[in-house]
């Protein structure tokens, strides 16, 4: 996988400004930072509100591992949505560069999305994250998304909720949402766009994502693994593109490889006469093929790589990049 930029000023370096006589005098553009904790719903949300699947989704926590860069071209706006992954108390280097990734990204923001589950009480987690929101106030403007609201028992315990989570970043907008449905989507790109401030487009009008499109292809493989197997091996799993050639208008080939860390993780994968590994493969190549928009040859691979997350080594190797002081 590509590595991914230091911060967000570095992709607004490398996208420079694109010239359009026609945009209108007020058009606004800029960064979202797409930041909370595991599982409530954040790459959902940006998905729903980008009409396109960018951000890899299953209902495992801490699924996003590198940061998303999705692209939204209105004719009044350009937002540059970054999904990052849920802030966590780390236990691998893995999870150490996650954190990080998400802590950087609130750095350069035009826009904060604090996302949260509705459905829950507040945990020491999401007040970790609000600790970190709070320093925006008076800079950056903060929405919070109560996402999930479908899940709470009556209203009452709604508004209970609300209220719990509104004290914890005070001066921020808030709206309520089901993102899996795309319920309130419209309303948060409403309150985003108002929310940013006056300027060219960053992007050209058709482009939908910075990420590189073996980097999205690898993510899609990597879902169908956390879909489709057990608590044991998900967190453990890497995906890797090792080619992707074009081999005419309607045919791709991805030839691709799933890391694993132990040898037993191996044969999970792989299934009995190969039939997890088959119902992956079928998975995740009709989802690249409604992404390309062509037939999709896909091979793919099981590999034992012996504890990767802990190897700086093999997380440099497969994108990660460890900050060491």
């Amino acid at each position: 996988m590509t590595d991914q930029p230091d911060d967000l000023q570095d992709l607004l370096d490398g996208a420079g400004l694109t010239e359009d006589e026609n945009l209108p005098e007020d058009h606004r553009s800029g960064f979202v930072a797409v930041i909370g904790r595991p599982n409530v719903g954040k790459s959902t949300l940006m998905n729903a509100i980008l009409g396109e699947k960018i951000a890899i989704v299953s209902p495992k926590p801490q699924t996003t591992r590198l940061r998303q860069l999705g692209i939204l071209t209105r004719d009044d706006a350009q937002l540059i949505f970054v999904d990052t992954p849920g802030i966590h108390r780390p236990r691998t280097p893995l999870g150490e560069f996650m954190v990080s990734v998400a802590v950087d990204a609130l750095k350069d923001a035009d826009v904060v999305l604090f996302v949260v589950d509705a459905s829950e009480r507040p945990t020491p987690e999401d007040e970790q994250i609000a600790e970190l929101v709070r320093k925006a106030e008076g800079v950056t403007p903060v929405l919070m998304v109560l996402n999930k609201i479908d899940l709470v028992a009556s209203p009452e315990q709604l508004d209970a909720h609300v209220a719990l989570f509104r004290v914890m970043v005070p001066f921020a907008d808030w709206v309520t949402t089901v993102a899996k449905e795309g319920k309130g989507a419209d309303e948060v790109l409403a309150r985003m766009i108002a929310a940013l401030p006056r300027g060219p487009r960053y992007f050209p009008a058709d482009q939908l994502s910075d990420t590189a499109i073996r980097d999205i292809v690898a993510e899609m493989i990597r879902e169908k693994v956390l879909l489709n197997l057990e608590q044991e091996v998900p967190h453990g799993v890497a995906t890797e593109v090792n080619e992707f050639t074009e081999r005419n208008e309607r045919l791709t080939y991805v030839g691709a490889t799933i890391y694993v860390e132990r040898d037993s993780h191996k044969g999970i994968v792989i299934g009995k006469q190969g039939q997890m590994l088959k119902i992956i493969s079928q998975q995740a190549r009709e989802e690249i093929e409604q992404f390309l928009g062509t037939k999709v040859y896909l091979e793919l691979w099981v590999k034992v790589l012996k504890n990767w997350r802990r190897d700086d080594k093999a997380l440099r190797r497969l994108g990660y990049r460890i900050a060491r002081d």
